[in-house]
């Protein structure tokens, strides 16, 4: 069975035949800075039963186990990727605002 390719990953193969080698020096700068990011670390932390039962729910749906959840959010918060529902619909009714 093939694998289904999201956008970004068919754009990868698609212009998959423009790939061009990098230098030694670089290709060791980049695997430092992969090595560092795949580093993880353990923590405890509490949370109550209720968020835990939430995030379990959550990551069910989505079809990921609650602790690489927990991981993706934090990792979303620390590189301001975290989006909030509340200012992207006053962005959206701000736009539409603006147009009338």
């Amino acid at each position: 069975m093939k694998a289904k390719l999201d956008a970004f990953e068919q754009d990868i193969e698609d212009h998959a035949e423009e790939f061009r080698p990098v230098s030694d020096k670089k290709r060791e700068i980049i695997e430092s800075l992969l090595d560092d990011v795949r580093k993880t670390k353990n923590i405890n932390i509490r949370i109550s039963e209720y968020d835990l039962e939430k995030l379990r729910e959550r990551s069910a749906s989505e079809g990921l186990p609650y602790q690489t959840l927990i991981s993706s959010i934090i990792h979303k918060y620390v590189s301001n990727q975290l989006i909030n529902e509340k200012d992207i619909m006053k962005s959206i009714q701000l736009l539409h605002s603006n147009q009338s």
